[in-house]
Formats: C-alpha cells, sequence, structure tokens
C-alpha cells in the first residue's frame, strides 16, 4: 500500500491533537507525519505510533513534498497557506469555515458524499461539527424521500468554543460552589448552569452565523438546492458531545418506523430509541468516539410529512478530526 507524507497545520489545538490520535487510531498509511503549528508552539512534543514528534513552525515552505495536509487552524491561517499547500502538489482538507462555501470546493461527509470528494482542486472543506451530526443523522431518512425543510435545534457543548470552553465551566462551578462570583470570558456569560442562545455573531435576518451554516452546508453537502432550515444553536453547560433536536419534512410521508429501520442500517449512526425502557442518544454516552447516536423518533404531529429525531455526537472527533481524516481516506483509495 502507498504511504503519504501528511502535514497537520495547527497540530498542537484540540482539533489537531485529535487527528494525530485518530491517525493512529485508524492506522492511516502515513510514511511521514508532520505536525505544524505557532511560531509559539514549535518545539512541542506530540506522541504518534509511539515517537515523540517535534512542532515545526509553520511557513511557506513547511510543505514542500507533503501529499496531504489536515488543517486545524483558524480560517485566517487557513487562507494564508492554502495557495502554499496546493502549490506544493499537496491536497488541503481543511476543517476551518474559510472554503466550505467556495465554488468549486467540494464539502464532504464521507457517508453521505464522497464521490464529490474526488472533484477537488486542491482543497477539500470539512463541513460544519452540527451540520455533520445533524446530515449524518438525516440521511437515511433523506435516501427514503427528497428532505424538503427542517427546524432544527442545537444544543453545544462548551468544548465546540475551544480548551477554554470546559476551562470556563470549571472555574465557574466552583468559584459558584464557593461563593464567588464569575468572570466569564470565553463565554459572553456565566455558562455554569445557564443556556446561552446565541453561537456567532448575530446577522441581518436574525440568525446567527453558526445557525445558517446548517442550511447553506446542508444544501451543498446534499445536493438539495431548495433545502430549507430554520436553526436555533444553544450553548449548554456540557463538557463535550453536541446535541441536536431535529424535525424534518419529507416530499412523500416516510413513517417513524421506516425511518428507524433505515437509521438502524445506516452507515456511522447507532439507533438508541426504546422509549420504553428509558434509552435515548445522551452526550456522555457519544462522547470520544465517532458515531453519531439517533433515538426519540417519531411522527411530527404538526406536519402530516414531518419526522422529529433526537442525535448526539461528539464533535471533536466526527464533528472534526475524524471527518477529515475519512476524507483523506477516500483519497487514497
Amino acid at each position: 500500500m502507498k504511504e503519504y507524507k501528511v502535514a497537520i497545520l495547527g497540530a498542537t489545538g484540540a482539533v489537531g491533537r485529535e487527528m494525530i490520535k485518530i491517525l493512529e487510531e485508524r492506522n492511516f498509511p502515513v510514511a511521514d507525519l508532520i505536525p505544524l503549528a505557532s511560531a509559539r508552539s514549535a518545539g512541542t512534543k506530540l506522541s504518534f505510533r509511539g515517537e515523540a514528534l517535534p512542532v515545526r513552525e509553520a511557513c511557506p515552505d513547511a510543505f514542500s513534498g507533503v501529499d496531504l495536509v489536515l488543517g486545524a487552524a483558524p480560517n485566517a491561517l487557513a487562507k494564508e497557506y492554502a495557495p502554499h499547500i496546493t502549490a506544493a502538489g499537496a491536497v488541503f482538507v481543511d476543517n476551518s469555515s474559510a472554503f466550505r462555501m467556495s465554488p468549486g470546493v467540494p464539502l464532504v461527509i464521507p457517508e453521505i458524499n464522497p464521490e464529490d470528494a474526488r472533484l477537488h482542486r486542491g482543497i477539500i472543506a470539512n463541513p460544519n461539527c452540527s451540520t455533520i451530526v445533524a446530515l449524518v443523522a438525516v440521511n437515511a431518512v433523506r435516501r427514503l424521500s427528497e428532505i424538503l425543510s427542517m427546524t432544527v435545534s442545537t444544543y453545544q457543548a462548551v468544548s465546540g468554543a475551544g480548551a477554554g470552553g470546559p476551562a470556563e465551566l470549571a472555574e465557574e462551578v466552583s468559584a459558584l460552589a464557593a461563593g464567588r462570583t464569575v468572570s466569564p470570558s470565553v463565554f459572553p456569560y456565566q455558562i455554569a448552569y445557564n443556556l446561552i442562545p446565541q453561537i456567532g455573531d448575530f446577522l441581518e435576518n436574525g440568525y446567527t452565523a453558526e445557525e445558517m451554516k446548517m442550511q447553506n452546508e446542508g444544501r451543498k453537502i446534499l445536493h438539495l438546492p431548495s433545502l430549507r432550515v430554520s436553526c436555533t444553536c444553544v450553548r449548554v453547560p456540557v463538557v463535550r458531545s453536541h446535541s441536536i433536536s431535529i424535525s424534518l419534512v419529507t416530499k412523500e410521508p416516510v413513517s417513524a418506523e421506516a425511518a428507524r429501520a433505515a437509521i438502524a442500517a445506516a452507515p456511522g449512526c447507532l439507533l438508541v430509541d426504546d422509549p420504553a425502557q428509558r434509552k435515548y442518544p445522551m452526550p456522555l454516552d457519544t462522547s470520544d468516539q465517532d458515531l453519531v447516536y439517533v433515538g426519540r423518533i417519531r411522527r411530527d404531529i404538526a406536519n402530516e410529512n414531518g419526522l422529529s429525531l433526537w442525535c448526539c455526537g461528539d464533535q471533536v472527533r466526527k464533528g472534526a478530526a475524524t471527518n477529515a481524516v475519512q476524507i483523506a481516506e477516500l483519497l487514497t483509495h
């Protein structure tokens, strides 16, 4: 089997570290792994296959001879280095939002549209974490009947805001238990024992940028340009794994039983749907693994062609790092 020289751009962040872990877990054919980060992180050692690899400073010349770059860096750095990556002849699988809606850049969830990855011109975009979890959950229903619209509420873990999110939650819980006041810095308000119904900046239509990703990215991934999605994104005091409530409307009626059977057989999904036994997806159960758990599947009593369901998935793994590595795997076949 051919082996590949792989670079991780943003290797010292949470997603970059998870990418390295998953490359090893999935036995990706790596000939040489090059961790790249800022000058501040250069020299840090990261473990891969029992070896301590020194982090190198990212620079335009760092991609010479590289076959594949997995991006875990912010938008600005992704945009800065993308021309150098493609000029070096490498394929850039980017987890930032910099290129997701760019024409000619495939936006790929391997369980849904793997064929799109082959259409790349040097860059393949990884979707938003909530988009990945939600679409993996509903894709089996889409195969039974076209999805016309979705009403979605996301309940997003604090780790979705980076390493500072869980730290701030823990600090606030400790402070409040000791009777001290809290001073939020990562989030605009106290997150301990609270919900914050804003993720991303508000747009003119009253939705946030994060909320519009579900519709805009969903249309591109599912090849459904008329898909309508009304989304509300909420930050919740959960450390890891996003939870999502979805009510969808299909072109033809799909029974809850048919949807349940299709989801149970769908790649990337685990059906957890036994209300009588109080079995349903929860973020604690879905953390640190790659399946999207789906349950609470029922007919939407507000729409005769509607279904409602609940799903949970680890946004650091399947919602980011694992999906990127799966895209890379498509390129090796």
